[in-house]
């Protein structure tokens, strides 16, 4: 198309290890403004790799481009820009399914220090004026929401 490309292939480098039993499906997206967007395609995730130059204002999830790792934490990107996507901003069709299990309900309470949970928890609150389950998957993003294992880990627990 015009100023953009598009490829799917099984090549490129994984971001993280290939899960058990899966094979690489990579969709490669050269986008305009020399934006690439790669997505690693697993059973039941995906990894997306975007990169492109600085823009101006661009704050997310991966942070603020602004060479300062420390201001790049959970909480301070939650801080900066809320919670979560406002679905008036949302890309994505559909809503995202709330998993609250009670073995990530118990790692919270043993692995995430108090001051951390109730700063999350009021957080959370606030900007989501919500409760129940939304309010604590999202404590649970503001506690571990650096260790991209934190899911994985919770299953310990049950």
């Amino acid at each position: 198309g015009a100023g953009f490309s598009v490829t799917y292939d099984a090549q490129g480098e994984v971001p993280d290890v290939v899960p058990e039993g899966n094979e690489k499906r990579v969709v490669h997206m050269d986008l305009p403004l020399g934006v690439k967007v790669t997505v690693f395609q697993w059973a039941n995730y995906m990894d997306v790799q975007i990169e492109m130059s600085k823009q101006p204002g661009q704050d997310g999830v991966c942070g603020n481009f602004n060479g300062n790792q420390g201001d790049d934490t959970t909480q301070t990107i939650m801080a900066r820009v809320g919670a979560r996507v406002p679905m008036s901003e949302c890309l994505l069709s559909g809503h995202a399914l709330i998993e609250w299990t009670h073995p990530m309900d118990k790692m919270m309470r043993v692995e995430c220090p108090p001051a951390t949970l109730a700063a999350g928890q009021a957080q959370c609150t606030q900007a989501l004026g919500a409760a129940g389950d939304v309010v604590k998957s999202c404590t649970f993003d503001y506690c571990f929401g650096m260790n991209v294992r934190a899911r994985s880990h919770a299953k310990t627990y049950a």
